[in-house]
């Protein structure tokens, strides 16, 4: 696991999956694996973290508390979940802190494609499209795929 910018990655010859542990990001995670089977283009996992604030009152955080590395645990997960412990594809793991939204963007002017789910975690139940994903097919410098839930993705065991 590491923590890169985005102008690390070289060339486009990638896809470019988020993922946050949710059931949609497991199907995109699917997904993307399937089309870097069949297209023979390497495979990013990103994982975004973002260090908790709040203003005024809140309950303090433990003295051991790591947003990091409780993010590489769900990217971790996630990818043994939907992939199995040998998956078919290499996965690059990409781990870093920012926003989901604009790092996906800025990752994407290396990528051939990005992938991420419909919806993540803090989203109202039953809307069609999140705002990461809404964000991201406004001003994503390549093409991207929204993923909903599907068969196939189940019957990979994307959904937990």
């Amino acid at each position: 696991m590491h923590e890169e910018s985005a102008y690390d990655l070289e060339g486009r010859s990638r896809i470019v999956v988020g993922v946050d542990g949710s059931a949609a990001s497991r199907y995109a995670l699917a997904w993307a694996a399937r089309q870097a089977e069949l297209t023979g283009l390497q495979l990013v996992a990103v994982t975004v973290w973002v260090f908790p604030t709040n203003w005024g009152w809140s309950a303090p955080w433990p003295a051991d508390f790591d947003p990091k590395a409780n993010a590489c645990g769900i990217l971790e997960e996630a990818i043994t979940a939907v992939l199995g412990p040998k998956p078919a594809v290499d996965v690059e793991r990409l781990v870093t802190e920012g926003h989901a939204a604009p790092v996906l963007v800025e990752l994407s002017a290396c990528a051939e494609l990005v992938v991420v789910g419909s919806r993540g975690h803090g989203e109202f139940a039953g809307m069609l499209l999140g705002s990461v994903s809404e964000f991201l097919t406004t001003h994503s410098h390549c093409p991207v795929v929204v993923v909903r839930g599907d068969e196939l993705a189940s019957e990979r065991g994307a959904a937990a």
